[in-house]
């Protein structure tokens, strides 16, 4: 049997309000919302007005996908989150062929990673399209970056800042490869791995 969500001192009443207000605060129709869920549109509007009581893991699909945890979704003191993160507190993963550290805040509207792209990987050939916004800073190598049918190199110390919607590849132009700073707005989204071309390890 399924668990169900615990009564909380709010009631259920609570709970099917604060469903309603974080989808609408991350912006999404109750088919999108529904859809990254795994949800139909129809049962999560059944949630959403109280008709049904919503399952564990039913509350972690919707936490995931409104950017907050279960305790969030049933309106429970969060502590903040410390604001800074030190020096090699962030853990290496691997996305494909990169290797990334994220050095941003959980549960926050934006991510900040930092990125190692290797040079002749595959990811770079790999276009992506994706709503959101992207920037990128290049620490060290030399980066190719192209936007629609535009070509551009990117050496230390610069930048670039994108709509990622605009078809989008990103590369290193040059043995070793490239490190940079990125900074994406996908944090609510499912498609936030496609900024770094795949699931993450």
């Amino acid at each position: 049997m399924t668990p169900s969500v615990p009564e909380t001192s709010g009631g259920t009443a609570a709970v099917v309000a604060r469903l309603r207000e974080l989808r609408r605060a991350a912006g999404l129709t109750l088919q999108a919302a529904a859809g990254r869920a795994g949800l139909s549109p129809a049962h999560l509007s059944r949630l959403e007005t109280g008709h049904r009581q919503p399952s564990l893991p039913v509350l972690l699909n919707l936490a995931r996908v409104y950017g907050t945890t279960v305790s969030g979704l049933l309106g429970e003191a969060v502590p903040a989150p410390d604001p800074v993160v030190r020096a090699g507190t962030a853990a290496a993963h691997r996305a494909g062929s990169w290797t990334y550290r994220r050095v941003g805040v959980p549960g926050r509207a934006m991510q900040a990673l930092r990125v190692h792209v290797p040079f002749e990987s595959a990811q770079g050939d790999l276009v992506r399209v994706h709503p959101g916004e992207e920037w990128l800073y290049v620490l060290t190598g030399r980066l190719r970056l192209v936007l629609g049918d535009a070509e551009h190199l990117l050496d230390e110390g610069e930048s670039a800042h994108f709509d990622s919607l605009t078809p989008h590849r990103i590369g290193a132009a040059a043995p070793p490869g490239a490190d940079l700073l990125f900074v994406h707005t996908l944090l609510q989204s499912p498609t936030a791995e496609l900024c770094l071309g795949g699931p993450a390890h």
